[in-house]
């Protein structure tokens, strides 16, 4: 079985989606299915804003359309809400293809921390996105929760694991830090919110695994917190 899968975000961007779409593919081959991405590569990208390091893709509908039609995928997934996401969509309910997609992302928080956006119009726009999918993947029961309150249907958990060949208390790092350790892993920006981890009273050390914007910031206002980058 072959299974094009869309995405906005890939490579070298370091996030979720990138590491979950990289492991997927490894671990479906077993099961005989191939997964062919659908990517920025090869387009005109440009900054997001106020995130200029993450590009967004500027691709045409034929080029789109193109790169559909030579993959001749047996399933479709859109991973991403972005544009290669929009155009993925656009095509599939065109040419009456059904389709698959995910919601990974809580972008209308995102957003609303960002402009004065009101969290009902971004909720509007993604569930009309998610609305001609067969299925919209989540992987939390609580995202489910929350979407299915936003009047988000036919809504499915894909739930995520532990690789414990990669991930084992031998070949843990050995952190010559005060202990306990308090960490947090992920994007350094505003809408991660880490102020609320960064602020707390805790014994021992905090550590903060990622990079991204408001690094800088952070690092100057809490200079007892050990970052270690990506």
């Amino acid at each position: 079985m072959r299974v094009l899968v869309a995405t906005d975000a890939w490579h070298p961007q370091v996030n979720g989606v990138v590491r979950t779409l990289t492991s997927l593919s490894e671990s479906a081959r077993p099961f005989g299915v191939t997964l062919d991405f659908l990517t920025p590569e090869g387009f005109a990208t440009v900054g997001l804003p106020t995130y200029p390091h993450i590009r967004l893709a500027l691709p045409s509908r034929r080029s789109i359309a193109e790169r559909i039609t030579s993959a001749a995928p047996d399933a479709i997934h859109i991973a991403t809400e972005g544009t290669i996401g929009h155009m993925v969509r656009g095509f599939c309910v065109k040419n009456g293809l059904s389709f698959t997609t995910s919601y990974t992302t809580c972008f209308p928080e995102y957003i609303a921390e960002r402009f004065p956006l009101p969290l009902s119009v971004s909720y509007a726009v993604l569930r009309r996105f998610h609305s001609a999918a067969t299925v919209t993947m989540v992987s939390t029961p609580s995202l489910m929760k929350q979407l299915s309150e936003r009047g988000f249907e036919n809504l499915g958990m894909w739930g995520r694991g532990v690789d414990t060949e990669k991930f084992r208390p031998d070949l843990a790092l050995d952190l010559d830090l005060p202990r306990p350790i308090f960490s947090s892993m992920g994007r350094v920006a505003v809408e991660k919110n880490l102020e609320a981890f960064l602020a707390l009273d805790l014994p021992g050390s905090k550590v903060v695994i990622g990079e991204g914007p408001q690094e800088a910031e952070l690092r100057a206002r809490y200079p007892e917190v050990k970052f270690l980058g990506l």
